[in-house]
């Protein structure tokens, strides 16, 4: 598969057949990902594969408190946990999220499933080796997640080598005290994700996305648009 198009067709993937994913897969998709970029090529992830079935478990139990917040918000038409958003309106909407977990009950989707799925990898992140370099600004600061998301991103493009899909999920971060506890993880490590994969009921052939020119300009943010090149034509 050409890059270009493994790219072009790696997107979130939530639904999975029964089959495993065995070890050996995974030796490779994590070898393969382990060439992603980090500031100062410090590497500063840690993966757990979580295999045991009570672990996986309690990990489920986590991450859906967390799951049907979000849905709350969305449903309230609000960005979730968005840095910039009304915290009022947040409040209120987060306040149904029992409710949306009463309906769904019994089972759902893949968060209701998650101790199911066939490979759970819970990203973990060395706060000691980030350079995070907006640290001390008076915002939220998200740099440090440089040197830690490319390598999920290139589990994902690795996996789609193998025939595989999944998906990056921060929901375990809402209960991080817990799911660092659960691994054995100590203060200076921060959980920064977790890598869901398995082999996809439906495979992606297309992804929409915007235009190069409706998030591109040249100079200044309210410059000209940039123009796409000649060459392979723009799609999705």
């Amino acid at each position: 598969m050409e890059l270009a198009d493994a790219i072009r067709t790696t997107g979130a993937v939530r639904e999975f057949t029964g089959q495993p994913v065995d070890d050996a897969t995974l030796a490779r998709v994590l070898d393969v990902a382990r060439f992603a970029p980090s500031g100062g090529n410090r590497q500063g992830w840690r993966v757990v594969v979580v295999k045991d079935r009570s672990a996986r478990r309690a990990l489920r139990d986590l991450y859906l408190p967390g799951w049907y917040e979000y849905l709350a918000q969305n449903r309230a038409g609000l960005v979730p946990w968005a840095p910039v958003t009304d915290r009022e309106a947040e409040r209120r909407a987060v306040a149904d999220a029992d409710e949306l977990a009463r309906q769904a009950a019994g089972g759902g989707g893949m968060a209701e499933e998650l101790d199911r799925a066939p490979a759970l990898l819970l990203l973990l992140a060395d706060l000691r080796v980030l350079a995070a370099v907006d640290r001390d600004l008076d915002r939220y600061t998200f740099v440090g997640g440089a040197s830690v998301y490319p390598f999920a991103w290139n589990i994902l493009l690795a996996a789609r080598l193998e025939g595989l899909g999944g998906v990056l999920t921060t929901m375990v971060v809402r209960r991080e005290a817990e799911v660092k506890a659960l691994v054995g993880a100590p203060d200076e490590l921060a959980v920064a994700g977790l890598v869901v994969l398995g082999h996809p009921r439906h495979q992606i052939q297309r992804l929409r996305r915007r235009q190069v020119a409706e998030f591109a300009t040249v100079d200044r943010l309210d410059g000209p648009p940039f123009a796409v090149s000649p060459g392979r034509p723009p799609t999705g």
